[in-house]
């Protein structure tokens, strides 16, 4: 027994199991530094992920598990490939999914109003339901504290279950969106942003989440079915004729400051460039011609609120017509926002209110013809908001995308067309997306846990803000807060005081910070070296559904201030479904966490089930491949061992010399080549496909077998132990990407090293010896001795004998050429099936038929 040999039946447990792998090895990589990101490697041998930052506001489920687990089967596979892996995990953990957390779990609400008060504790967790119900107002700092808190505590918690499932994530990475490097990259790139005339300030009407309190981008916009009705209402116009308008938002009424018809409706031609006066406030108001009025909805003529929807603002904007605003920030009616004494009554209340108030005031009037006619129809919503936007005019900053500049939006498209979509498809929801572009990107939030808009105004001498010239810091100080820092030339005195200054009090859009995330992690003005070394990036993965805000914004922002894309290839997940084909979410409490999971199947169970998902393609959660998972990667512990108990590992760099040796080899290196060009093309399942195919057959076939063979002495036996050993060798390494844990405990067995450290299988490394030397040595011969053995198995099974029963005579029928093969294979065939005696019998019979006699 040669050294090799003795040392890996040494390390081959006596009972392989899979329990404990994750913490032993999950240590082991982490001490080896085993994914560590090699930094002194030129930019052509580095593979860089743009790694999506989960967004810290919960917990982590199977839609995460599904899409995370494909990308460090991409790293794995690069980091084999001899690339070093720039792989980092960052958490994003600003914006309003935080601050709601936060609000929920402790019972708060942040008052910036309030001053801080440093000896505030969090109440002990969990709240009752009646405290939040009536939550307690803190402080901005107070609430900001508690948002560091509590994502810092998740943070640690994800990052247990990202190393549980085995991400081979470099953790010294790691990044959060509100750290001081993500602070100064996004304050840097809008300084920027604002100094080439890419970012303004506009007061102009903005969608609004009454809820949250703050504006919304037209990227987090979405429609939801909601029941409503229209209302008839009656305006007066000349001479006493009564206009009939239908409207389903009665409640704005006040801030109605015209009416518009298509200028082909011959109905209401004599009406335009006229007056008619409002119902209730007799408010005087006139009639316009406009092509986006739609004739057959309703009764063909609209009143323009400023504002009811986004045709509104369209219709004020291009008619210039003058602004009359009723609904304030908190979704309630304004006071004084109407001289009409009807309004003082509608004054403070909500919209539903209001509604209500306001039709009992147009019915006693006889202002209003009919009951309300209900309707179902789409409502615009903010993505995670609870109520339905409206649009009030505020002051908000804004980058430009495109929305308004044709030039802009076509070298957007362009870049489009240069990024490598998988799959391909997806490519057109970004053309349809940046094609329907109908403003700039709203950057500017009215939120507390955030990034801080960088920017100062000056107050003149009446205490008033110059809004058209903010004053801004030096790079070199970022990151900065205007809140309680001054701006150059200032002190704390002048803060807030005619000829002194005020703080933009706006935080930045989430996506304002998430899509620096390639700048961030890459080191952008704070580590130039590394900066050189990994962008562009190689792959952004992340979910088709955020396309329109991560992806777009990405672009934007690398085209603006680098003028390339930011990465070459992005892959888009599909979505993970129920059993009832529903797509999982929070919102329908469909999700399925992966704890439970994890702990009673395995990891490597768990991700071979999300492997089984193809970019792009929705899968359904089945239970029932996490357990084929287990079962696979049990296999390959026990295979393991009886391979290596054969003492294949001595003769690891002997030739294979036997034609069904040589055969199981070529197949092997068939499925090397097809494993190779799918991962290259980012098709993880089909590479993981046909490596479980073929190790199946590798089990069930080639060892039952080789095994007589492999215990024996001889060259014979030394190229069966040789073809087990290359066989093992190899199928460890394909597998590595999908199942580390079990691959890498198996190779720790007889190889030095890591298996995830260990050179990618290639075709060059199987070929001696196989299908290119000899017409008659291919993989099909391990398929036809695999049949014939299948034979005399289901003859044994039918006669319910033991599959180690004899079978003194057996005869092989088929054409000649047929059983010429067979015969390169008869003596492993006899072996393995226990045949005493084997005649070939030429037939005409178009396939091979094995007859036993017993």
């Amino acid at each position: 027994m040669t050294d090799t040999e003795r040392s890996a039946r040494a390390g081959v447990p006596e009972r392989p199991t899979l329990d404990g792998l994750e913490d032993t090895w999950s240590r082991r990589w982490q001490e080896e530094g085993t994914y560590a990101f090699d930094r002194s490697r030129d930019r052509a041998d580095v593979y860089a992920i743009d790694t999506p930052p989960p967004t810290v506001s919960g917990e982590l489920h199977m839609g995460h598990v599904f899409s995370y687990t494909h990308t460090d089967t991409v790293a794995r596979f690069q980091r084999m490939r001899g690339k070093t892996v720039f792989y980092p995990m960052g958490w994003d953990d600003n914006g309003l999914p935080t601050e709601r957390r936060v609000q929920n779990v402790y019972g708060v609400r942040c008052d910036p109003a309030l001053p801080y008060d440093p000896a505030w504790t969090p109440p002990a967790r969990p709240i009752s339901a009646e405290a939040r119900k009536h939550p307690v107002s803190i402080s901005r700092r107070n609430f900001v504290e508690l948002c560091a808190s509590l994502t810092a505590e998740d943070e640690r918690e994800f990052e247990a279950l990202w190393r549980r499932l085995g991400l081979s994530v470099d953790w010294s990475l790691t990044y959060t969106t509100i750290g001081e490097a993500a602070r100064a990259a996004s304050q840097r790139a809008f300084l920027r942003n604002l100094r080439r005339g890419e970012a303004y300030t506009a007061d102009a009407p903005t969608l609004w989440d009454v809820g949250f309190r703050t504006a919304v981008a037209q990227a987090e916009l979405e429609d939801r079915e909601r029941p409503g009705a229209y209302h008839r209402l009656v305006f007066h116009g000349p001479g006493g004729a009564d206009v009939l308008i239908d409207t389903t938002r009665p409640e704005l009424l006040p801030a109605c400051v015209a009416l518009v018809c298509h200028p082909s409706d011959d109905r209401y031609k004599d009406l335009v460039g006229g007056t008619v006066t409002t119902p209730l406030f007799g408010i005087e108001v006139p009639v316009h011609a406009h092509p986006l009025a739609a004739p057959d909805k309703g009764t063909g003529i609209a009143m323009v609120c400023t504002f009811g929807d986004l045709t509104d603002v369209v219709w004020w904007r291009e008619l210039r017509l003058p602004t009359r605003v009723a609904i304030g920030r908190d979704g309630r009616l304004l006071p004084g926002a109407l001289d009409a004494a009807p309004y003082e009554r509608l004054a403070g209340l909500t919209v539903a209110a209001a509604r209500k108030e306001i039709v009992g005031l147009l019915t006693g009037s006889g202002e209003m013809i009919g009951e309300p006619r209900p309707i179902t129809h789409p409502v615009k919503f903010y993505e995670n908001g609870e109520s339905p936007l409206e649009i009030v005019a505020t002051r908000q900053w804004y980058v430009r995308n495109g929305g308004r500049d044709a030039g802009l939006r076509d070298e957007l498209l362009e870049r489009g067309r240069e990024l490598n979509w998988v799959p391909g498809h997806m490519h057109h929801r970004y053309e349809h997306w940046v094609g329907g572009l109908t403003g700039d990107w709203l950057i500017s939030r009215q939120r507390f846990f955030g990034v801080p808009i960088p920017v100062w105004y000056r107050l003149d001498n009446a205490g008033e803000p110059d809004y058209d010239n903010p004053l801004t810091p030096d790079e070199s100080s970022l990151p900065i807060d205007p809140s309680s820092e001054c701006p150059p030339g200032f002190v704390e005195v002048h803060r807030g005081r005619a000829g002194g200054f005020i703080a933009d009090p706006d935080v930045m859009d989430t996506w304002a910070t998430s899509s620096l995330t390639p700048q961030i992690v890459g080191g952008w003005m704070r580590d130039e070296d590394l900066f050189a070394r990994v962008f562009p990036m190689d792959l952004r993965p992340q979910g088709q559904e955020i396309i329109r805000t991560w992806l777009f914004s990405s672009v934007v922002r690398s085209h603006l201030e680098h003028g390339v894309l930011p990465w070459r290839d992005t892959v888009l997940s599909g979505w993970i479904l129920d059993p009832d084909r529903k797509k999982m979410s929070k919102s329908k409490g469909n999700v399925v966490t992966p704890i439970a999971l994890l702990e009673q199947h395995g990891a490597d169970a768990v991700r071979y089930w999300a492997a089984s998902g193809r970019p792009g393609t929705d899968l359904a959660f089945d239970p029932g491949q996490i357990k084929v998972g287990r079962r696979l990667a049990t296999k390959i512990l026990n295979a393991s061992k009886f391979v290596l108990g054969l003492g294949a590992a001595s003769a690891l760099r002997e030739p294979a010399t036997e034609p069904l040796d040589r055969a199981m080899l070529a197949g092997l290196a068939g499925v090397v080549r097809t494993a190779t060009d799918a991962l290259a093309a980012y098709d993880h399942t089909g590479a993981l496909q046909a490596a479980e195919t073929f190790f199946w057959t590798f089990c069930d076939d080639y060892i039952e077998l080789v095994k007589e063979r492999a215990y024996g002495e001889g060259p014979a036996s030394v190229s069966a132990r040789a073809a087990l050993a290359v066989a093992l060798e190899v199928q460890l390494r394909l597998f590595a990407p999908f199942l580390p844990y079990a691959t890498e405990e198996a190779w720790s067995w007889w190889r030095y090293g890591s298996v995830h450290r260990a050179p990618w299988p290639t075709v060059h490394e199987l070929s001696a010896g196989s299908a290119s030397d000899s017409g008659l040595i291919d993989a099909s011969l391990l398929a036809l001795a695999g049949e014939a053995l299948s034979q005399v198995r289901r003859a044994k099974s039918e006669r319910k004998l033991s599959m180690r029963a004899e079978v003194p005579l057996a005869e092989a029928l088929g054409p000649a050429a047929v059983l010429e093969r067979l015969a390169l294979v008869e003596d492993d065939l006899r072996a393995a099936a226990r045949i005493g005696k084997l005649d070939r019998l030429p037939d005409r019979t178009a396939d091979l038929v094995i007859a036993c006699a017993f």
